[in-house]
């Protein structure tokens, strides 16, 4: 019988986590993506087995779509490996979620594949960085652990439900109505939900060419909307409009008009709710199909890749 594989590859992208500022008190002014993956693994004491790899090194504000392939086609190679029990990616917390489900929908790995990060700088006096790497390694050499995951706080999120919900606090995130799938604590994993699962696109179906991914932009429903902003988007060569409405994903009537012109040009159409919690519920007679639960962050992947 062979022995199950114990090979952790950690895949560096920048963010908090490798952030640095001018001082321990600076939890806000600092730089991100400054700390080189291979020194945030040698921070924290007792991880064995662990191969260190910098994919990018930028703040998650200005992630990609050209990063987004290449740290997918880097996930995918390592995960394909025998002695690899899981991948850890470090990244920024600001598209964190985002990147989670790209990879989730793309992957949709039989191994962990887990996102970590951190709402301290790697200087700062209360840093978390550590500890949750720590953690998202823990959980990537769970045995049985698959899909994507997102382990910050102590808590083990699915990629799907994953969102953050604080602009500063440690505890930033959290899944929503589902709740957590498992908590670490002390090093050991307790479960109460099962590993998210689906079907993979594959990375050979993503274009090579960044240019080439059909442009999808958000628009929120607010009062006093203006169709203007549609038609705008759409002028400016969007295939797909993901709309965050008011409540249950209702809209403002300007919107819905501007909407109806859009659809007519070939434009694709998602309604997400702009609300942090719950999801859209479809009635009948809807104009537009609805997200279900996912945030319009998320909405947006999602049409992008259902046109790609």
């Amino acid at each position: 019988m062979q022995n199950p594989p114990t090979t952790v590859v950690v895949l560096g992208t920048g963010g908090t986590i490798a952030g640095t500022a001018g001082h321990a008190l600076d939890n806000v002014g600092y730089t991100a993506g400054q700390v080189a993956v291979a020194q945030l693994v040698a921070a924290v004491p007792s991880l064995q087995a662990i191969e260190a790899e910098q994919v990018a090194q930028l703040d998650s504000k200005d992630m990609t779509h050209a990063a987004w392939r290449e740290l997918a086609a880097r996930c995918a190679h390592h995960l394909g490996r025998r002695d690899v029990a899981g991948v850890v990616v470090t990244h920024g917390t600001d598209t964190l979620e985002e990147t989670a489900w790209f990879l989730h929908r793309v992957l949709a790995p039989a191994k962990p594949l887990v996102l970590t990060g951190a709402m301290r700088p790697a200087t700062a006096l209360q840093s978390d960085g550590p500890q949750n790497l720590f953690d998202a390694v823990t959980v990537a050499r769970t045995p049985g652990a698959r899909g994507v995951l997102g382990v910050l706080g102590g808590q083990v999120h699915g990629a799907r439900e994953l969102r953050k919900t604080h602009p500063y606090r440690i505890d930033a995130f959290d899944s929503g109505d589902a709740g957590p799938i498992a908590w670490v604590e002390e090093g050991r994993l307790r479960r109460i939900r099962d590993w998210p699962a689906g079907d993979p696109i594959g990375v050979e179906r993503l274009p090579a060419d960044a240019g080439a991914w059909p442009v999808v932009e958000i628009v929120t429903s607010h009062a006093g909307a203006r169709a203007a902003t549609v038609l705008a988007l759409c002028d400016a060569g969007a295939r797909g409009l993901v709309i965050a409405g008011t409540g249950n994903g209702t809209l403002h009537a300007e919107l819905e008009q501007a909407l109806l012109q859009a659809q007519a040009r070939g434009v694709r159409v998602l309604r997400s709710t702009r609300t942090r919690a719950g999801r859209v519920v479809a009635a009948d007679g809807d104009r537009w199909a609805a997200a279900d639960d996912l945030t319009p962050e998320k909405a947006r992947v999602e049409l992008m890749l259902t046109l790609l």
